[in-house]
């Protein structure tokens, strides 16, 4: 299959409005090419993966770089997106709003990401391997997460995936069912499991996505455990989980908030990753009226992770 990567250069306050546009348009995949990483005081808690190359930012703006696939559906969506994003105008600075478009070969998508992704400590137990990558435990309790996220959304060095491994790693209690809204390539449920989950349940809309996170848990011997299907949210669905855990957007997560009450146990907690901070009371009110208690809130590199608790 041929890609159609499409590449916005916009301005940083732009940023998230676009980002939920491509998204609700079906996009896969999301690059977000921002000079102020270059000079960004990033935490060394768990390192860096890479060095940033300065050629490739732009030298003001941000460009936001998104893909689609070459079908008949693809004109369709652009014009959609193109229309969108202008309308956009009216509450954002778009900066120069420049939208162009490139063909991307998928086998060469597929592979050329890979020499920038090497293993990441995300917690104090828990470690991320690409299965490429030599790697050996630097302790005998060592929890080693082996991934190969293809075109899926979800390598676990994104501040919301270690945010998100944070609170599962705090919250979950052995032998719980979970929930994992957005599954991506299957990071979150690969980690519920290595940390003692019972029975798993991963739902994402994106058909890649499920093919991905079903074959990085094949690569973690976890299928038993673990059913992943394609649904809208949690729409539908009637589980009842002692955890939930979503990593997507802030714009998102509101929809889906009664749903994912109605999927908890009494008592059971409701992890959300993905929020930035403009966005984060727009979470917390829709949390606060659906009836949930707000018990923490985590920050990383800008980036809020929530833990509510669905009361007795």
């Amino acid at each position: 299959m041929n890609w159609t990567e499409i590449c916005i250069h916009t301005t940083n306050e732009a940023i998230e409005s676009i980002s939920y546009v491509v998204q609700e348009a079906g996009a896969s995949g999301l690059v977000i090419e921002d000079p102020l990483d270059l000079v960004k005081a990033r935490e060394a808690q768990f390192g860096e993966i890479y060095e940033l190359d300065p050629k490739d930012f732009p030298d003001e703006g941000v460009r936001i770089k998104t893909y689609l696939p070459a079908n008949s559906h693809l004109k369709d969506a652009i014009d959609k997106i193109r229309q969108e994003i202008n309308a956009l105008a009216a509450f954002h600075d778009l900066g120069k709003n420049e939208i162009t478009f490139s063909e991307v070969h998928e086998e060469d998508w597929a592979t050329a990401w890979k020499k920038y992704y090497k293993p990441v400590q995300v917690t104090d137990n828990i470690t991320i391997k690409p299965i490429w990558e030599d790697y050996h435990r630097a302790k005998e309790n060592e929890m080693i997460i082996e991934m190969d996220p293809g075109m899926a959304f979800g390598t676990g060095t994104h501040p919301t995936t270690i945010l998100s491994i944070q609170a599962l790693e705090k919250y979950l209690k052995q032998n719980e069912s979970v929930i994992d809204v957005g599954s991506g390539s299957g990071i979150l449920t690969i980690a519920a499991a290595k940390l003692g989950a019972a029975k798993i349940h991963a739902f994402d809309l994106d058909e890649v996505a499920v093919k991905s996170s079903k074959a990085n848990i094949q690569l973690n011997d976890l299928a038993s455990e673990i059913t992943v299907n394609q649904n809208d949210l949690l729409k539908g669905i009637n589980l009842e989980a002692d955890l939930i855990v979503s990593n997507i957007l802030a714009e998102i997560i509101v929809k889906f908030v009664s749903d994912a009450w109605s999927n908890l146990k009494n008592g059971g907690y409701f992890i959300t990753s993905g929020i930035i901070n403009d966005k984060k009371d727009m979470v917390l009110e829709e949390l606060r009226n659906a009836g949930f208690e707000i018990v923490e809130q985590n920050e990383l590199e800008d980036w809020i992770s929530i833990i509510a608790r669905k009361r007795q």
